[in-house]
């Protein structure tokens, strides 16, 4: 990895030790239901990676809490609530929504009193109507088929407290629902997770990183990415077959061998030349790398150090 002069690099056995005084709040089987298809985590990888972070998430949202209180006595007036917002980025099939899944249980089991909200961002790509007129369809997932301008007035909203909806999207369907909307109205923190949100997008004045009081990028070596994106895609083929609404279903009935084809297919055309020139060049802006090897595992972490 470039740029590691700018990061505190730590392997995963000095960084389980920073923090272990919190007890694991969920057994096997909670941490099965929030593990996304092909994933793989375990309770000893809470323990030894993901307590320490949640820690290190309470010192930076006191942080936070403490500049704003300070910043509201200087000017003389009284502090105002403003969210605390976490982004995840990082490749297709890296694990991004498992983890912030994890962050989202773990955050509200150490702060009982305190609303954490959780969102992804493939909310905000155009229908696949819209991408049609456009002719972005095969460019799905790219910067430019996200209404980027809406998802920065979302997280303009979000972060000045006021009601905001945020549109939502079905893998299922491979599409945005219409009129379905989830409303984030004012939380204490909020996960905002996407293979765009550290992106620099063209002719706008900010980022949506901008609103990010810490961002986390998700990494690894794209030969294991792409051996993760073609196990998951036969895992949902293998759940697909009986459900003619589901996307997949017609993969699922067809040449099994052929739908591996137009898998690996669309992996060369869209996934690598996406993650190679516009996912990846984010990385180097994010306050955490987390890098996986084999199985999922984060066998290292980079932690900026300003």
């Amino acid at each position: 990895m470039k740029d590691q002069l700018n990061y505190y690099q730590i392997p995963r056995d000095e960084w389980k030790k920073f923090y272990q005084k919190h007890i694991v709040p969920l057994n096997n089987q909670e941490l099965l239901q929030i593990k996304s298809v092909n994933d793989r985590i375990s309770l000893r990888d809470v323990q030894e990676i993901y307590t320490p972070l949640v820690h290190l998430l309470g010192l930076r949202l006191a942080a936070q809490k403490q500049l704003l209180a300070k910043q509201a006595g200087f000017l003389g007036i009284k502090p105002a609530h403003v969210p605390f917002l976490l982004g995840i980025a990082g490749s297709v099939a890296v694990g991004k929504s498992t983890i912030a899944r994890l962050l989202q249980l773990m955050l509200q089991d150490i702060y009982p009193d305190k609303r954490v909200q959780l969102l992804t961002t493939d909310g905000f790509l155009y229908s696949n109507a819209q991408l049609e007129r456009r002719h972005l369809l095969d460019r799905k997932g790219f910067p430019e088929s996200y209404d980027m301008a809406h998802l920065l007035s979302f997280t303009n909203d979000v972060k000045n407290g006021l009601p905001a909806k945020a549109p939502v999207y079905s893998h299922k369907i491979y599409d945005v629902i219409p009129g379905k909307y989830e409303l984030v109205d004012d939380p204490d923190i909020l996960i905002v997770e996407g293979i765009n949100v550290l992106q620099l997008p063209s002719n706008q004045q900010l980022y949506v990183s901008d609103f990010f009081d810490f961002s986390i990028y998700v990494d690894a070596q794209e030969e294991l990415i792409k051996k993760w994106y073609l196990q998951r895609f036969e895992m949902l083929l293998d759940t697909a077959f009986q459900d003619p609404t589901n996307y997949y279903y017609p993969y699922a009935q067809g040449d099994r061998q052929a739908a591996f084809e137009l898998a690996k297919q669309v992996w060369e055309d869209v996934n690598h030349p996406n993650l190679d020139n516009y996912i990846l060049p984010t990385r180097n802006r994010a306050d955490l790398i987390l890098h996986k090897t084999e199985n999922h595992l984060v066998n290292e972490l980079f932690l900026r150090k300003y």
